[in-house]
């Protein structure tokens, strides 16, 4: 199964970690949405800045950092995503707070982490 991810804080960089996860993520199949402070290609991806609407995002994977988040709250939200996925360095308890009265699931996890240990699909998110 693949899951439709949106990546906030994509980085044309290769040495940065958003970089990385949109490869991964695509090695696994995975269609990748992407939003960065430069427009540009990772692979196929396409970054685009804004806040661009996209469809059907089950996955919203965080790479800014709890300072930058608050301009994204009610975009995030708006998504209605499955869950969002805060990776190291952007934990955000009031985001948290928001995602949970918005009845959004969210976890501290790294994507990286979860692809490589076949964690990223898990049935009960998926559905």
């Amino acid at each position: 199964m693949s899951v439709k991810t949106l990546i906030i804080g994509a980085s044309l960089k290769e040495a940065r970690y958003s970089n990385k996860a949109i490869k991964k993520l695509r090695d696994f199949k995975h269609p990748v949405n992407a939003i960065g402070l430069r427009e540009g290609l990772v692979l196929d991806v396409a970054i685009k800045r804004g806040k661009p609407a996209f469809e059907d995002i089950h996955t919203v994977s965080l790479y800014i950092n709890p300072k930058r988040q608050p301009e994204y709250y009610n975009y995030i939200i708006g998504l209605k995503p499955r869950r969002v996925i805060f990776n190291p360095g952007t934990e955000n308890s009031e985001f948290f707070n928001l995602l949970e009265k918005s009845s959004i699931p969210f976890e501290t996890s790294c994507t990286l982490v979860l692809l490589a240990t076949n964690q990223y699909v898990n049935t009960e998110q998926s559905k």
